[in-house]
């Protein structure tokens, strides 16, 4: 019996937040019942493709969704499920433009279509009034409607929406076992790092706007000036490296600024860190924060953040309004110790051993009924 292919909708399959969680369910899927393929909208290869045709999952590549090809992509979308007629659940990722390959899908008469929400805001910038266009198309184009929090399903699908159904929060789930505090691990990727004895706080993210890079530096300068044996290591790319790497230089921070770039290590990267810092101007339910609690860390976070992302009582919320000194003394006054936290998050539903399970029944039970 061949598996049940679903097709699941992103940007680029890079080392973002809902591509590793999308990594994580599809390394735990029973892959002779449920296969995952994949429509990204960019020509670049991402970082996991490479994985996702060794697990036998195909990759097919759309143009990016711009205002000024909206016709053309239209078209090519349409064109695409006429030729992929075969799949019964498509699953998009990609927040308000999931409105467009749903409707596609509608009218193709896939019968399970997925919206899901990964973000609980994105601000205001010049693309606003298209995602206003995109959010008018959603209606009834989904038929079922997922997010990483409540918070995210409000903000996409709004409070009461009569068309929205009942939303179903998926968790950001994470492999626990392989975040589990090491002391043997962490001892080496100190070692390799040089860290020495210093207290060294982690954020592992994009470079960009939303992640708050400038703001994380301005925070890391007070702690420096207070405790000169400090250290911040930043994991992640994006296209404000530059500048945020010019602002450490001019805050002369140099020294005590470690930039990794992408890390596939991540899991062992954690054990490094002593505190976990994470000030983004928005966020769903970020991955980053369960991985970081998963590896047992204090975490220092902003409280535009979701508070459903405090699984195991381990995230100290901060505003954002308040200043770089106060955030500097939270973190030096929060303790550095690991913790256990494999059976809490487990019993909260953020390990992907049982989530997997649960994606995989809701994903056969529609693709049966669609052949009913």
């Amino acid at each position: 019996m061949r598996p049940i292919r679903i097709l699941q909708v992103v940007t680029i399959m890079n080392r973002g937040g809902l591509e590793t969680m999308l990594m994580n369910y599809y390394r735990q899927v029973d892959r002779t019942k449920i296969q995952f393929d994949f429509m990204v909208h960019r020509n670049e290869e991402g970082h996991y493709d490479k994985e996702i045709i060794d697990l036998g999952g195909k990759l097919f590549r759309m143009p990016q969704i711009r205002p000024g090809n909206y016709r053309l992509y239209f078209k090519q979308l349409d064109e695409f499920f006429k030729k992929h007629s075969y799949y019964k659940v498509v699953h998009s990722h990609i927040n308000e433009n999931s409105s467009f390959v749903l409707r596609a899908a509608n009218r193709a008469d896939i019968p399970c279509r997925i919206a899901h929400s990964h973000l609980s805001d994105l601000g205001l910038d010049l693309k606003y009034p298209f995602r206003l266009y995109a959010r008018s198309v959603m209606k009834n184009n989904p038929n079922n409607y997922f997010a990483c929090s409540k918070k995210a399903g409000e903000w996409l699908f709004g409070k009461n929406h009569p068309d929205r159904g009942d939303i179903k929060v998926l968790n950001n789930a994470v492999d626990v076992k392989k975040f589990k505090f090491n002391e043997q691990v962490r001892a080496r990727v100190r070692n390799e790092l040089q860290t020495g004895n210093k207290l060294v706080i982690g954020h592992i993210g994009r470079i960009n706007k939303q992640k708050n890079h400038d703001f994380l530096i301005d925070i890391f300068k007070e702690v420096q000036e207070r405790e000169p044996d400090s250290l911040l290591v930043l994991a992640g790319e994006g296209h404000l490296r530059k500048a945020v790497e010019q602002k450490v230089k001019s805050l002369g921070l140099s020294e005590h600024v470690r930039f990794l770039g992408v890390r596939e290590d991540v899991a062992d990267l954690f054990q490094s860190f002593d505190l976990f810092l994470f000030p983004s101007l928005f966020e769903g339910l970020p991955v980053v924060l369960v991985e970081a609690q998963a590896a047992g860390l204090n975490c220092i976070v902003s409280d535009t953040i979701t508070k459903e992302t405090d699984i195991t009582g381990r995230l100290k919320f901060k505003s954002l309004n308040d200043s770089p000194e106060k955030w500097a003394e939270s973190i030096l006054s929060t303790t550095y110790e690991h913790k256990d936290t494999s059976n809490v998050i487990r019993n909260k539903g953020y390990d992907t051993a049982t989530m997997a399970d649960w994606l995989c029944g809701f994903y056969t039970a529609h693709s049966l009924q669609a052949l009913k």
